[in-house]
Order: structure tokens, then sequence, then C-alpha cells
């Protein structure tokens, strides 16, 4: 007899997450399966959720989301060497495959993931943590130290401090930048203290001037961009990063007299992840993590939906 799990799934745009029995699965040759431990829980499932867009990119009807995964291996496949049942890891997001759009995702008490996608969560590090450094850290990490190239000295903007823009901030800090951060809660002040930025302003607009080498936009609601041209100094970098709204209007000669360089950053790769565990396992960056049980996980998905979310939410007791 086939056994079953219960998983949150995706069954077209528009419709509500759906608490379906599905089988658990079995793993290929080059494939483990991971009982999962944490899922965090990200503004692109609302996107996959509400806009028709999105279901371009999803293969399967229904399929079960999350794509910030991790556990303990259980299982290996008849080709993995690399790994063993115990083993603690996190799944990279971005890489053979990807969960919750092209193979069923984490939000479930088992998944597959192919075995070179995986990383090793260190011993002492929560699954809420490892969770998050998969997409969120990633993600941030790949923004602030590859694409921005944020090097001891510089001068850096961080537009947002949600979910990733946190871990940016911080990031910078540890990169041995001066960072200046803008974000429209009045928690920011606060968090901004705690990850030991050199001031928090209550608006991207208020960067403006400030002569910046860098701007990571992590917001992206086109005005925050905008002002990025205007905070940078002349030759300085734009680092766009969030898609608060899906069209932005530059005015193009102060792009133009800035001498500005804007480029978008997506995602990132499994080092990016493995260096953010790092930090995470030394207590050198503490994100603001919220923690809900599986059942609530329509329910978080509301509360991102509204923008009721500070910091990072993560599911956890599948």
């Amino acid at each position: 007899m086939t056994q079953t799990m219960p998983a949150w799934q995706w069954t077209g745009t528009g419709r509500p997450l759906v608490r379906n029995e599905v089988p658990i699965p079995t793993p290929g040759p080059q494939e483990v399966l991971i009982r999962v431990r944490a899922a965090g829980m990200c503004h692109s499932d609302v996107g996959e959720l509400d806009e028709p867009t999105w279901a371009a990119n999803i293969t399967r009807n229904p399929i079960t989301l999350g794509h910030e995964i991790a556990g303990e291996v259980v299982e290996v496949g008849g080709e993995v060497t690399s790994w063993s049942a115990g083993d603690r890891v996190g799944v990279h997001p971005l890489g053979a495959t990807v969960p919750g759009y092209s193979r069923d995702g984490g939000y479930a008490r088992f998944t597959v993931a192919p075995a070179s996608d995986l990383v090793a969560v260190p011993d002492d590090l929560a699954w809420d943590l490892a969770a998050a450094g998969t997409d969120a850290g990633m993600t941030s990490h790949h923004a602030v130290a590859e694409v921005a190239g944020v090097r001891p000295g510089m001068r850096v903007g961080i537009i947002g401090l949600g979910g990733l823009g946190q871990f940016g901030a911080r990031i910078a800090v540890l990169l041995g930048a001066e960072v200046h951060a803008a974000d429209t809660s009045p928690a920011a002040v606060a968090l901004g203290e705690d990850l030991g930025v050199t001031a928090v302003y209550q608006s991207a607009e208020e960067l403006i001037g400030r002569g910046l080498d860098a701007v990571v936009d992590f917001a992206g609601f086109g005005t925050t961009t905008a002002a990025a041209v205007n905070a940078i100094r002349k030759g300085g970098t734009i680092v766009m990063v969030g898609m608060g709204a899906v069209d932005t209007t530059l005015n193009t000669a102060d792009v133009i007299h800035q001498l500005a360089v804007i480029r978008g950053s997506s995602g990132g790769t499994k080092d990016d992840i493995a260096r953010v565990y790092r930090y995470l396992a030394a207590g050198q960056i503490v994100p603001m993590i919220e923690t809900l049980d599986f059942e609530s996980i329509p329910t978080g998905i509301d509360r991102l939906r509204s923008g009721q979310v500070t910091g990072r939410l993560v599911a956890t007791g599948a």
C-alpha cells in the first residue's frame, strides 16, 4: 500500500492553496529523499497564486509549493555517492530543477531533490535559519557580494529591510561597508541598529545626494530605483532585486549624468548558500524570522499578500 502525506498544492492561478494527500515520493537514481524540517515562505508564492504570468513557469498541476527547503536525507538514489541518510541539507532552489515550479516543493513532509542541488547544513544551525538561507540568504548575498561587489570601505545603500534586505544589509556590514538603509517601516530603525548599519532613513528619497558607491534595491517599487539613481556617486552601481512593481520609470538625464551602472540580480549559487550558512552558524547574521506550523501555511500566504510580515516566515513541523 502506497504511503501518503499531506501537501499544500497550487491548482491554478487565482485559486487558494489546496491541502491534498499525495504519495510519499521515491528518489530517482541521482536524487535524494528529504524529510522536510523547515520550509521558508516567500512573496513569490503569492505571485504563483495570484499572477497569471507566473503560470508559464509551472510545469505541472497540481504542484506542491515551497522552494526554501532544509531537512534530513532519509534515502538516496542508486547513483548517489556524495550524500547519505542522516545528512543535514539545504536545497539550492535554482539548481538542476526548481522546487515549486518544475517539481514538488517543500510544503510537505517529504520532498525529492537532485543530489547535485544539496548544500551541507552545519550541525549546530537551526532548521528555520537553514531554510531561510537557501533563498533569502542566497539571493541577498549574491546581490550584495557578487553583483554589487561590496568591499571594505565602500559606502552602500540598502533599500528595504524585509526578508531579503535584512540579510543584505548585514552582509554588507560584514563585508566592511558603511551601510545606509531605507525602509518605510517604523520598526526599521531598531532593526537597523541590530544589523549594525550606519543609519536608517524612512524613505529611499532620503538617500538622494549621499554619493554612495552602490545601492541595492530590495524593494523595487519604481520610485525606489529612481531615488537610487540620485543616491549614487557618478559611476556608481544600482542593483535591482525587488519586484514590488513590475514597471519603473527612470529619468533618462539622471541616469546619463550619473553615469549609472544598473544591474539586475536574481537568485544565486550553492556557494552563496554555503557562505550564508557560515555567517548564520557563527552568529554573525541573526535574521528576524517567525515560524508557523504546517497547517498555518495558507495563513502565512495571506499575511505575505497583505504585507503583514516583518522579516521572514518559515513553516516547520510538517
